[in-house]
């Protein structure tokens, strides 16, 4: 696939917080989402030209990570946690609002649910659909290149979501 046509995708994830994340999980997950054909707009990294010691700075990446999840094709959210990240979790309800694809990735095998259904809050599914929505779920990193799973054919343009 042509680096011109690749989809946009959001990274919304709490990792680039910590170095050692950053270097592991958040590196990992970048590299599989850019091999399975996505480029991948990872908020630690697009924001890494702003001046922490200048006032305004925090108001400044949230109004960046706010116009990237708007102007992405879709969004792909770490939600791991009990509860997920409070960011990651904005981020994704901005991408439901706006109608975006959105994708799921938990490896935390906790349950953080009241539902028999969904592992998490059911407001974070409220972007997929209700038959199915588990090609949208991963839970880890080798399931981001599988074709039967929801991603790599949205990213291929052989599905919509």
């Amino acid at each position: 696939m042509p680096e011109h046509a690749r989809k946009t995708l959001y990274l919304a994830n709490p990792y680039g917080f910590s170095a050692q994340q950053k270097a592991g999980p958040l590196a990992d997950l970048a590299k599989a989402l850019n091999e399975a054909g996505a480029d991948v707009w990872e908020p630690f990294e697009r924001n890494s030209q702003i001046d922490f010691s200048k006032e305004g700075w925090a108001y400044e990446i949230g109004q960046a990570d706010v116009r990237d999840v708007r102007e992405a094709d879709g969004i792909f959210a770490v939600v791991n946690g009990c509860p997920p990240d409070e960011g990651v979790m904005v981020e994704l309800g901005l991408a439901i609002a706006w109608g975006k694809p959105t994708f799921l990735f938990r490896d935390d095998f906790r349950r953080c649910t009241d539902s028999k259904t969904y592992p998490l809050n059911l407001m974070l599914f409220a972007g997929l659909p209700a038959q199915g929505w588990e090609r949208w779920w991963y839970t880890s990193i080798e399931e981001i290149a599988d074709p039967e799973k929801a991603l790599v054919p949205w990213l291929h343009g052989e599905t919509s979501t």
